[in-house]
């Protein structure tokens, strides 16, 4: 049997299915309480399942389409010189005729940093523990989630040239996008050890696994890259209503406040926030000094997998119109 894509989608609902009641079994120290809140704890389970279920059929797919990765490895390895002019490209044009150039990347951070530790400490007091650092943590990581995907919502469209001239795979220009987030958000690291150091935060070992919570919000990031700048090319007013909905999930992602303030009643449904996952998960690291569990490794696990997944399966299932619309 050909495993299409279609295929692959049903069965990846079959095998959350099947993988659902055996799940429900599980420790208390992985799932929580049963009897907590049933409402909650079966959107729980069911999301275990679905990641175990996407797990399974990355395997399938390594296993049973090896001359499609083959093809995918031989295409990315012929391009891969392009892949990198496009991201040497985004970072020259980003700094081009500034004054202070790239040292801007240093800058944003630390002043919006200012700013919000000025409005959010002083007036509205709250008493966070190193707040500018705190404060610091979450803008990086969402700042680079906002940057990456908005800006590789229009990368088909502004390569419309190339696209429609000669053959590329189209996945390239969205990667790219990412990935030149991902060396501003190393030069924003920069500025966040100077944070660290000024503020006389101790440094922490558990701040050598910062690279986990990075490859998941990077991983995360690319899905939902691909999956908007696939969905731009037919739906162009998608560009201004993704802005509204940046700034939505911003205040709903305690990056200026601490998630005490939230009701309790409430609390739970945040965890369906994703950018709240990765969030706390590299505070977890950097500012509080500890390694976050194996169901917060889960989540966040789950969260890429749904993304890259949902992502993949779009851009490929629609990558053969695009140049009718481009």
């Amino acid at each position: 049997m050909t495993l299409t894509k279609k295929r692959l989608a049903v069965i990846a609902i079959l095998l959350a299915v099947v993988y659902f009641i055996p799940l429900m079994f599980l420790p208390e120290t992985i799932v929580g309480d049963r009897g907590d809140n049933l409402l909650l704890f079966i959107p729980r389970i069911l999301f275990l399942a679905l990641t175990a279920a996407m797990v399974t059929v990355f395997v399938l797919v390594f296993v049973f389409k090896r001359d499609f990765i083959s093809w995918q490895i031989f295409s990315f390895n012929r391009f891969k010189h392009l892949l990198r002019l496009l991201v040497k490209r985004d970072f020259v044009t980003r700094y081009r005729k500034s004054a202070l150039g790239v040292v801007w990347s240093l800058l944003n951070p630390l002043l919006t940093m200012l700013i919000m530790t000025l409005v959010f400490s002083h007036l509205f007091r709250f008493q966070i523990e190193h707040f500018p650092v705190y404060i610091l943590s979450g803008q990086m990581i969402f700042g680079f989630f906002s940057e990456s995907t908005s800006s590789a919502m229009s990368s088909l469209i502004g390569n419309a040239a190339i696209i429609n001239k000669v053959y590329v795979p189209k996945y390239v220009f969205p990667l790219a996008k990412v990935l030149s987030s991902l060396v501003n958000l190393l030069f924003s690291f920069i500025a966040f050890l100077l944070v660290f150091t000024i503020t006389g935060v101790p440094f922490r070992w558990t701040m050598l696994l910062i690279p986990i919570p990075i490859i998941y919000i990077f991983v995360f990031s690319l899905g939902v890259a691909m999956l908007m700048s696939s969905l731009v090319v037919f739906f162009r007013d998608l560009t201004h209503l993704y802005s509204v909905f940046l700034t939505m999930l911003m205040f709903l992602t305690p990056i200026m406040y601490p998630i005490d303030i939230i009701p309790e009643h409430l609390l739970p449904f945040w965890g369906f926030n994703p950018m709240y996952h990765f969030v706390d998960y590299f505070r977890a690291l950097t500012l509080w000094g500890f390694v976050p569990d194996l169901w917060s490794n889960i989540v966040c696990i789950g969260f890429a997998l749904a993304s890259l997944c949902a992502g993949t399966y779009v851009f490929m299932r629609q990558q053969d119109r695009y140049i009718l619309y481009l």
